[in-house]
């Protein structure tokens, strides 16, 4: 009896073994699914690579999700590297970020979202309109079914421009009296719609505008009376453009500045002054844009919005909302190389909450956007309330690979800011915030409240005069923070899944940790980073993680380090030493920098100006060469190593705000 129950051991096992071979080798065969037989005797810690999506790509980026079970353990991992199409070398990137059921709370804790098994990750730095090949290798020392490497196709977006051959439509001014270029019209409207009208005339017509067609507005300045019945620009009572028709991404219905002056588009205190909620692939370039509260109302969560509306070399004052979409639908923006001027105080930074002078908002966001693919850089923004935003939008809509991700915030230059410069809030996965400068903010700098899941990349970022560099808030899981130079504490609580390398903690008040961090993951990680000395703090650092369990939700009663209660520690190497966290971390002071003053805690209000600073490393600073080599991020380091910050030792400096034109 003994004998068979040994024989039939050896059966089943010698099965899954060479089952295992098999999947392991074989890109042909499905990998098992809940449902197949004999997968419930499977070994919990194996991973089983399951769907993979590639998510919408953007200019310079592309995101990628690949789904998993089992892995119980989590230390699955999945090396990445990449090449153009037609390339023999291969260039490595950084792997994706493990995802495991880890729970965001939301702003109610009855509201609770669980991320799937999975991974998510971006390959940076490739070039617009160009293809490439992505190959994604799984490992796991537990043993992998299924098939262990893909290799993916993708085409990253072209910058867009206005199309070329398409019909060409002038536009002028009321009152405009010099030459026409024909064929000539009023306003925008009896351009686009075919019929200027008055009174509600305006919709009687059919539109006369097709995808590829361009409007060239001439200069002067395009106000209606929209209190007056009969407004000869077609704008009663609303005075809004109600753009309906559609473009493509390569033939985009275009409005844009004739070139032959200043093209200035005035609402009136209007609400919104081009509704393109149903117009998708309109490019916007040249126009001037004052008073309204709304310049682009692009989307309404669940009920409409556009797809491919480009602003590009615009300029705004006086506005609430420069662009603005919650509809998950909306893709493929590209806001770029814009001046947004807001209505917040010039002269004094105020934040919102428990002030004896809090700042209305009276000037909300700049720039704020969900879906995929969207790409906000090299803009000038100063005195809003936030500068560029995902929505704050709730569980994720969709399904896999259909989730708010792969946007890019990118070369922004940020002045004077009430609540935040950049808030990731509401995505899911492949929220990308990189070379983005933020000077004078009251709360803090850079939001995750929450992420699903993430990854959520924070990388090469400057932020001086701010409450905080970092708020990771609403229980965000998967934040991955490389490389930036952070003038201010950085206390971050209640988040999953962050990993923080080679940054800049550059702590301002003495009062206060240089870091304080509560993770909910025993995988949360730093290391490489370099902190502030400042030795009247009590405490230096103030941590707080589980270290015996993948997660830990529980929000309190922790009574032990191992379950995750709060510990304090006076210097690196104490910190160090209890946590197993930074043991290549570095302390250091602002003379690591070429020139930058510390923000006075007491004087938070006071607004510092860009020139006062150059946040380049000092020479023999110890942050150079301190970091650790990040695969194409980190490429063409000088020196022995990767320097801490967002600048490294001897390289050109990064260009904020709008290019030449």
């Amino acid at each position: 009896m003994k004998y068979d129950t040994f024989f039939k051991y050896c059966v089943v096992a010698a099965f899954f073994y060479s089952t295992n071979l098999a999947y392991t080798q074989s890109k042909e065969v499905r990998p098992p699914v809940a449902g197949d037989r004999h997968i419930s005797v499977l070994p919990e810690d194996t991973v089983i690579p399951q769907e993979f999506y590639i998510e919408r790509p953007t200019l310079e980026n592309a995101g990628f999700e690949w789904y998993v079970s089992g892995d119980r353990n989590h230390n699955a991992t999945v090396r990445v590297r990449f090449r153009k199409v037609g390339d023999k070398s291969w260039r490595d990137s950084i792997p994706l970020l493990r995802i495991q059921r880890e729970k965001i709370w939301g702003h109610e804790q009855r509201d609770v979202y669980e991320t799937p098994n999975m991974f998510a990750g971006s390959v940076f730095g490739l070039e617009p309109g160009t293809t490439y090949e992505c190959e994604f290798t799984m490992v796991d020392p537990d043993g992998l079914i299924g098939v262990a490497t893909r290799t993916e196709t993708v085409t990253t977006r072209s910058v867009p421009k206005p199309y070329e051959h398409g019909k060409v439509y002038h536009v002028y001014p009321l009152g405009y009296e010099g030459p026409r270029e024909e064929p000539a019209f009023t306003g925008i409207n009896e351009a686009y719609h075919g019929y200027n009208g008055s009174g509600d005339w305006w919709l009687y017509s059919e539109p006369r505008v097709q995808a590829g067609d361009t409007i060239l507005v001439h200069a002067g300045v395009y106000k209606g009376e929209r209190f007056k019945y009969a407004n000869p620009l077609g704008l009663d009572f609303h005075g809004t453009y109600v753009l309906t028709q559609d473009g493509t991404a390569d033939r985009p219905i275009t409005i844009k500045a004739a070139g032959d002056g200043e093209v200035v588009f005035d609402g009136e205190g209007n609400y919104r002054l081009f509704d393109i909620m149903a117009a998708d692939h309109h490019y916007f370039e040249g126009l001037t844009i004052v008073n309204t509260e709304i310049a682009f109302y692009a989307g309404l969560k669940r009920v409409l919005g556009s797809s491919g509306l480009s602003a590009v070399n615009c300029k705004t004052e006086n506005v609430g909302q420069v662009v603005m979409t919650h509809w998950a639908g909306s893709n493929d923006f590209y806001i770029a190389d814009n001046t947004m001027i807001g209505m917040h105080d010039r002269d004094r930074v105020h934040g919102w909450a428990r002030l004896p002078d809090p700042a209305p908002i009276t000037s909300y966001n700049a720039v704020k956007v969900y879906g995929q693919g969207h790409v906000v850089c090299h803009n000038y923004i100063a005195y809003y309330h936030d500068a560029i935003c995902i929505d704050t939008h709730g569980r994720p809509e969709g399904g896999p690979g259909e989730h708010c991700a792969s946007i890019d915030f990118y070369n922004n230059d940020i002045f004077v800011m009430a609540d935040n410069f950049i808030e990731t809030d509401g995505g899911a996965h492949n929220l990308r915030v990189y070379n983005n400068r933020g000077i004078n903010v009251w709360h803090s700098a850079l939001s995750s409240q929450p992420v699903f899941g993430g990854p959520a990349y924070f990388i090469r970022n400057v932020v001086h005069a701010v409450g905080d560099s970092l708020k990771f808030s609403a229980r965000p899981t998967g934040m991955i923070v490389y490389n930036n130079t952070f003038c201010s504490e950085t206390r971050i609580s209640q988040y999953s899944n962050g990993h923080f390398r080679n940054n800049l903690f550059l702590g301002n008040d003495q009062n206060q940790p240089t870091l304080s961090s509560m993770s909910y993951t025993s995988y949360t990680s730093f290391d490489h980073n370099g902190y502030r000395i400042k030795p009247n703090a009590n405490p230096l650092f103030r941590w707080s993680q589980p270290r015996n369990k993948l997660q830990d939700f529980a929000l309190a009663g922790r009574q032990s380090a191992d379950e995750g209660a709060p510990q304090s520690f006076q210097s690196l190497e104490a910190f160090s030493a209890a946590t197993g966290q930074e043991k290549n971390g570095v302390m250091l002071d602002y003379d690591a920098l070429v020139r930058v003053e510390p923000p006075d805690a007491n004087d938070r209000g006071r607004v510092f100006q860009l020139e006062e600073f150059d946040f380049r490393l000092k020479a023999g600073s110890a942050a150079i060469d301190a970091g650790t080599e990040l695969p194409s991020l980190t490429d063409g380091y000088t020196g022995s190593a990767p320097d801490l910050g967002a600048y490294e030792y001897g390289k050109p400096l990064p260009h904020y705000g709008p290019r030449k034109q």
